[in-house]
């Protein structure tokens, strides 16, 4: 969404479609509804006006995911910002299968943003917008659990995996479901005022300025497609993580040269195998911090550091927070 010459009224258009994800529908809904009451509240001079509807092309009404049934409207004859919510997905294959279906929503796709309209796709809405040709060569975002299908099946596609929101030109893509929160803020902030925006969220409970999905990742939810050579060794690793990382010991577990291994796992995985011991070595320390009681320190010795600093600034380098923050956020667990 261009951020120069808005118009003062800003007509925004969500596409519902058959299967698409009801919360990434009515999210953008109700938090533009409350942000337009705490404006008239605070007596806040809108920056714009908003319009938006609900729109669908298969009739008055749509069956979302989870057989939920939605009134829609015909398209307006011009929308400004046209949101593409996400499918329902239960398999990260098959994509042929489950896009097949919505060729209609991707011609409308297409000749709305070709008209010049601004799109955004919410969650895996980004294949539905990848799909219509709309992230070629563009940054884009979705789901931190979609994404290697996303990057394999387009790979025009600039992606930016841990990103909340990414926004190219007059395309906006956004991470995994909660994320259309950030992007109905945005909305907010643009339309509404930065004050209103900042309102909605403290209202909403919601988190005014996230950037990063790497805090939610978990990796055992994702079988990552790895060669095997390369994901032999990160096995081997991942057997050994309080063990210290010996590049020839490993060679000889797997009968190469270092410069072999080196090679091979780098040309296979696109990391070398010390970056895929410190990720087991991350993963594992996410585990403990959520699900154990153990110190902060024999969390760091179980998984191979021996100096604490260290390893919190490597796991808040790659995970976006600190150990201690993360497992207050995702524990419960009191701290000393």
């Amino acid at each position: 969404m261009p951020t120069t010459s808005l118009p003062r009224t800003l007509r925004i258009a969500i596409l519902a479609y058959p299967g698409c994800v009801g919360a990434e529908v009515f999210a953008v809904v109700d938090v533009l509804r409350l942000a337009g009451h705490l404006a008239r509240a605070q007596r806040t001079p809108p920056a714009m006006r908003l319009e938006l509807q609900v729109v669908g092309l298969h009739g008055r009404r749509v069956t979302m995911a989870g057989g939920l049934v939605l009134s829609v409207q015909p398209p307006a004859a011009a929308i400004d910002v046209l949101i593409v919510p996400g499918l329902d997905i239960d398999r990260l294959d098959d994509w042929e299968a489950r896009l097949a279906p919505l060729q209609r929503e991707l011609v409308f796709i297409r000749k709305t943003f070709a008209s010049g309209s601004a799109v955004a796709g919410v969650c895996v809405g980004a294949f539905l917008l990848a799909q219509a040709g709309l992230l070629d060569g563009r940054r884009a975002t979705t789901a931190w659990l979609c994404a290697p299908q996303l990057v394999q099946r387009y790979p025009q596609v600039r992606l930016v995996p841990d990103a909340v929101l990414v926004e190219d030109g007059a395309v906006l893509t956004t991470g995994a479901v909660s994320s259309v929160f950030d992007l109905s803020l945005l909305l907010v902030r643009r339309s509404l005022g930065a004050r209103v925006a900042a309102a909605t969220a403290r209202m909403a409970l919601l988190s005014d300025g996230r950037t990063s999905q790497a805090p939610y990742v978990d990796a055992s939810l994702r079988p990552l497609p790895m060669p095997s050579f390369a994901q032999s060794v990160e096995q081997w690793l991942r057997t050994r993580l309080a063990e210290p990382y010996d590049l020839a010991r490993l060679a000889r577990a797997f009968h190469v040269s270092p410069r072999t291994l080196l090679r091979r796992v780098k040309a296979e995985s696109g990391h070398p195998p010390l970056v895929l011991l410190q990720q087991a070595r991350v993963e594992e320390a996410k585990r403990l911090l959520r699900e154990s009681g153990w110190s902060l320190a024999r969390v760091t010795e179980a998984v191979g550091y021996g100096d604490l600093p260290t390893f919190s600034r490597l796991f808040a380098a790659r995970v976006g927070e600190t150990p201690a923050r993360y497992r207050r956020r995702t524990s419960g667990l009191t701290l000393p």
